[in-house]
């Protein structure tokens, strides 16, 4: 089976429409219907299940042939690239998995990586909402930019890059929105959101589950990205705390940014699974070091 054709394959079985698996690999439909064919031929029994006259299904042979093929599929490219970024000098590739939305405010941190480091690349992401250090266990990124403290056995934290003070985003139409400020205990009377598999201790320091007096602060909604957490604070069904360093990304006319002047401000530091700290992960870390902490 060919590289095209094993692409062809994969990427039907995640749009499990012909059309759509054409459109996304630039192809005809014509070229993607003989592909499946062939290999059908070869293997002597059918892939997808075609009697629904619109997707298809994925048959036993299909489904194990997909399980098969795509951790293949993913190491050869990931070993392409490897050697396509050897014949340009590069020798390896530092993943950073962001949860803060304040990439700008740290190019000098790349910058002197890179200037350093010339023979590695640097990759900047925005870590995912749900579940960052399950990512960052499954080996899909090197180093997260997570907010403290981080208690896991098997992961070590590193320097810090920044302290934020934190804010309470309302709608513009909100009781609170005419406010200068807000207490945390303020804060209590009114709903919020939580994100799924986020725990507890690293949730309550971003968001505390009381106030110093012990109200509950109550989660209403679980929301799985940014958009949706300010989505529903712009539709004033949520308030919701945040760094600061988001009013200079988030500048929506429907949204209020009132300072929590009574609540701590949040460190970020670098995080990575101990077992796979290597040279790349210290030199980054030793930057960060020599940098001291950033001045949002």
């Amino acid at each position: 089976m060919e590289v095209r054709d094993i692409e062809i394959f994969l990427t039907l079985t995640e749009e499990l429409h012909f059309g759509r698996t054409a459109a996304r690999l630039h192809v005809s439909q014509a070229r993607v219907s003989q592909a499946i064919k062939q290999q059908e031929r070869r293997l002597g029994g059918e892939l997808f299940d075609r009697s629904s006259r619109r997707d298809i299904r994925l048959t036993p042979l299909g489904q194990l042939l997909r399980d098969d093929l795509k951790p293949v599929y993913a190491n050869l490219l990931a070993s392409l690239e490897r050697a396509r970024l050897a014949a340009q000098g590069v020798t390896a590739t530092l993943r950073i998995g962001m949860m803060p939305f304040n990439l700008p405010d740290l190019h000098p941190h790349w910058r002197v990586f890179r200037t350093r480091h010339p023979q590695w690349q640097l990759q900047v992401r925005q870590a995912p909402y749900v579940d960052p250090f399950g990512r960052l266990r499954a080996g899909e990124m090197d180093v997260l930019v997570a907010w403290l403290p981080v208690e896991e056995p098997d992961l070590t934290v590193g320097p810090i890059l920044f302290r934020d003070p934190r804010v309470l985003a309302v709608s513009s139409d909100h009781e609170l929105a005419e406010r200068s400020s807000v207490s945390l205990e303020a804060v209590a009377d009114f709903p919020h959101a939580t994100a799924p598999q986020m725990l507890d201790y690293w949730e309550d320091a971003y968001l505390p589950f009381q106030t110093p007096q012990g109200r509950s602060i109550e989660r209403v909604d679980t929301v799985t990205t940014p958009d949706a957490l300010i989505n529903l604070v712009g539709t004033g069904e949520i308030v919701h705390t945040f760094p600061a360093h988001v009013t200079k990304y988030w500048a929506m006319s429907h949204i209020r940014w009132l300072p929590l002047p009574d609540m701590p401000a949040l460190p970020y530091a670098l995080v990575w699974r101990s077992e796979t700290e290597n040279d790349l992960i210290r030199a980054f870390a030793e930057v960060v070091r020599s940098l001291g902490m950033s001045r949002l």
